[in-house]
Order: C-alpha cells, then sequence, then structure tokens
C-alpha cells in the first residue's frame, strides 16, 4: 500500500528567527504501523535563547515539558500548503507544532483512504510528538482531519491531554451539499481520482472501505475524560450545523461547541483570532 517518497530529509537547527523567536523546524519522514512513509515536520515553537552566552537551548531542554500540538489537515491539503503552514505559525506562539502530511498527499507514501487509515498517519506524528519529550499534548484537526482526531482520541485512550476537531462530519457518505458531492465524484469515479492526482496532489486508493470504520459520533463518547472542543462555521459549505451540534450532543458535558459566525470551512476560514484563542483553549485544557 505504501509509495515511498524519493527522498529523506531532515534537519536538526534550533536557533531562533530574530524577528519571532522561534525555532527552525525539524523535517522527516516517519513509518505508520502499516508501512507508510508520513512527511512530517516539527516546529519547537519559542526556544529559549541567552543573549549572554550568544546560544540556544536545544529542544530537549526547552521543550521537554512544553505543550505540543499535532496538526492533522484536511482532505487535499499537506503539510507545505500555504494556509496549513499558517496554523501551524499561529500554533507555534502557544507551543510547539508537528504537522504532516496525511497518507496519499504531498510528499507522503501510499494512498488517501478518505480517513480510515489516516489514524495511523496521526498515531506516528503523535508518538513522534511524545518521543521529542513532550509530556503535554494536544490534537488539532480540520475536516477530514477533525474526523481523525476524534477517531485517534476514541481508539488510543489518554494518546492526547486534549483535542480539538474543527468544521468535521458527524458521520458518513453526507451528500447533502454540492461540494460533497463533488467530493464523493472525486473519491469514487476513476476519472475523480485522476483529477485528485494531478489538480490536488492527493492520490486516492480506488478501493471502498471495508469494514466500515467507526464513525466520528460514535467514536465521541469514548473520548471522555478527555477534554473536547469541536469548532464549526456557520456558514460551513460542507457540513451544516447539525453535524456538531451531533458531535456535542455525543460528547456531553466532556465536550464543548464554538459555532462561529460568518466562518466557513476548515483551515482556510480558520482566521488569526480563532487560532489564537484555540490555542488559548489548549493552554488552559491540557494537563
Amino acid at each position: 500500500m505504501s509509495n515511498g517518497p524519493a527522498g529523506h530529509e531532515a534537519g536538526y537547527a534550533v536557533r531562533p528567527h530574530p524577528e519571532t523567536g522561534i525555532g527552525t523546524p525539524l523535517r522527516t519522514f516517519l513509518p505508520t504501523s502499516d508501512g507508510v512513509s508520513v512527511d512530517s515536520v516539527y516546529n519547537p515553537g519559542p526556544v529559549v535563547y541567552d543573549p549572554v552566552n550568544s546560544r540556544t537551548d536545544d529542544v530537549s531542554r526547552s521543550s521537554s515539558r512544553d505543550l505540543v500540538f499535532v496538526v492533522a489537515h484536511g482532505f487535499t491539503g499537506d503539510v507545505d500548503r500555504p494556509h496549513i503552514r499558517r496554523v501551524a505559525a499561529a500554533l507555534a506562539r502557544h507551543g510547539a507544532v508537528v504537522t504532516f502530511s496525511f497518507r496519499g498527499h504531498g510528499r507522503s507514501g501510499g494512498r488517501s483512504t478518505v480517513g480510515d487509515r489516516e489514524v495511523l498517519d496521526l498515531a506516528a506524528a503523535v508518538d513522534w510528538a511524545r518521543g521529542l519529550g513532550h509530556t503535554r499534548l494536544v490534537t488539532v484537526g480540520f475536516s477530514m482531519g477533525g474526523s481523525v482526531v476524534l477517531r485517534h482520541a476514541a481508539l488510543h485512550p489518554g494518546a492526547a491531554d486534549a483535542v480539538i476537531s474543527v468544521s468535521a462530519p458527524a458521520r458518513w457518505y453526507y451528500r447533502g451539499t454540492a461540494p460533497m458531492r463533488r467530493l464523493h465524484w472525486m473519491v469514487t469515479r476513476p476519472e475523480g481520482r485522476l483529477v485528485g492526482r494531478y489538480g490536488f496532489r492527493t492520490r486516492i486508493h480506488s478501493r471502498d472501505w471495508d469494514p466500515v470504520p467507526l464513525s466520528p459520533v460514535e467514536a465521541v463518547p469514548a473520548i471522555a475524560p478527555t477534554p473536547l472542543l469541536i469548532v464549526h462555521g456557520d456558514r460551513d459549505g460542507y457540513f451544516p450545523l447539525d453535524h456538531p451540534r451531533m458531535l456535542a450532543a455525543a460528547a456531553g458535558d466532556h465536550g464543548e461547541l464554538w459555532v462561529e459566525p460568518g466562518m466557513g470551512h476548515a483551515e482556510h476560514a480558520a482566521d488569526a483570532g480563532l487560532l489564537a484563542r484555540m490555542g488559548d483553549w489548549a493552554v488552559a485544557r491540557a494537563g
């Protein structure tokens, strides 16, 4: 199932940018449990700089107790897309950030299963973040990634200290809006998958789900007692408000719902103010 990357890149400098004080990212390919290589980036966030000795503390010392965000992008995104880098930069003001490209996206191997085996990609990124020494971890997912963080938290209790799901579906096979009908055409039709590959740099698996994975709304009750934030725009063109309301109802007292006035769908619609509030929420809730 894996189509390996052409090369393997990694960088290890953590000298802060002179204006932002945020360190230089690390980049590598992470192996998933089913053998797919996932292109991943670690931004250490604000690092400690000692001007007297003209040195920067390394990641293990300055960030070992910091919060780390693991960001799961939406369908057709990847780690190099400008909107993903914008989200990462905003969250990096609150802690370290791991971003990655789901299988079949960007330079990662494999083919997209549109939210099913992507849980293994997120698990690899979470394990990497923990291995870098972080004791507080928040998963943040957008659209397809929003469904993945919900299922990951249900299937891996305690792996995250808090979960933020933005613009996620509550149930599978939804075709009630024009954008979702176009997405289903892309995923299910050979000509659609060609458009995905050459138009969106997204390689999509041709097989149907078997078995059908746990749906987001079925996963949510199993997340408790981990704090959960559900974020959705009231102008989301993909999933109407019954989706976040179903998720919030399933979450009960351990979940919190933010319906954002005027917001559209996923990363593109998440403005700086919302990302800052999400970061503040994570800092307060993640242990």
